[in-house]
């Protein structure tokens, strides 16, 4: 019988912490903002870097682990937007100025820290979403692979441009891109340092949607609330679950995976919004779920 382990176990059993309103702190390049009205439960991490296009520097990785901290803990939230607050950029990849003044022991470290910050976006219990309107090169789109859904604007830049700059990709990128795109397409992207717009990556099953950009520039980020508000109202237990069963089912050969399914759907049966559900359906009305 195939284990969830500790990292699965530990979903079922997060504190009931609230996410506070966003405070805007002078100098701040990542922010946590809650959505209200019809829109409530969706989360969004802003990313505003500008002077350096959102690129990977130290802060800004130390306040994206702190965002997830903030988001891991609140079961108000039940789907998670990354967004851009720069315009034209979601994401530039390393900060290449603080990279050359590390040494190789100092580089090596802070890569690793940026795989761990990857794993971390991808172990977010709810759903998540990126809204790529403009550049998201090598770390910036291994970021976006660690989230589960991405949208892009057709005029959007991806690529994991790490060979282009004598590197290879080190923050999940070698192993999330072909798990997405297969493995010939990800060998080509990565041995080329290609980039391709949001039309090309929609092509290849890189981005779930891609969207024509608007005069605001955030044609992307429009698309991905929408298919937030369309996860919404599903139930909330349910959702993380199937979350769970199909993250780690990939992971393992079919048959434990069936097993993790089971484990899943075990964990699901006694909640209260299955029994919801089932009163809803035999009622003709839409279910109310509480995400117990």
């Amino acid at each position: 019988m195939m284990r969830l382990g500790r990292a699965g176990c530990e979903l079922l059993r997060w504190g009931r912490r609230e996410l506070p309103a966003a405070v805007p702190r002078r100098g701040a390049e990542v922010l946590v903002s809650a959505a209200g009205g019809e829109s409530s439960g969706i989360a969004e991490i802003l990313m505003n870097r500008p002077h350096a296009r959102n690129s990977l520097g130290k802060v800004f990785v130390n306040e994206l682990f702190s965002a997830l901290e903030q988001l891991r803990f609140d079961e108000n939230v039940r789907v998670v937007v990354f967004k851009s607050e720069v315009k034209g950029v979601f994401c530039a990849g390393a900060d290449l100025k603080e990279r050359a003044k590390m040494d190789d022991a100092e580089v090596g470290h802070f890569v690793k820290r940026l795989r761990n910050l990857m794993d971390e976006i991808a172990a977010l219990p709810v759903p998540t979403i990126a809204a790529i309107d403009g550049y998201a090169l090598g770390g910036g789109l291994e970021l976006a692979l660690a989230c589960d859904l991405r949208v892009a604007a057709s005029s959007a830049k991806m690529g994991l441009i790490e060979t282009t700059r004598g590197l290879l990709p080190g923050a999940g990128g070698t192993q999330r891109l072909p798990r997405c795109v297969g493995i010939g397409l990800a060998k080509e992207l990565i041995f080329t340092g290609r980039q391709i717009d949001g039309q090309q990556a929609f092509s290849m099953g890189l981005v779930n949607h891609t969207v024509p950009q608007n005069n605001e520039g955030d044609a992307a980020y429009q698309r991905a609330l929408t298919l937030a508000k369309e996860i919404l109202p599903q139930a909330p237990f349910a959702v993380k679950m199937g979350k769970l069963a199909i993250n780690r089912g990939m992971e393992v050969d079919i048959a434990s995976g069936m097993a993790i399914e089971g484990m899943c759907y075990a964990q699901n049966i006694p909640t209260r919004d299955r029994q919801e559900g089932m009163a809803a359906f035999k009622e003709k009305r839409p279910p109310q779920f509480i995400g117990k």
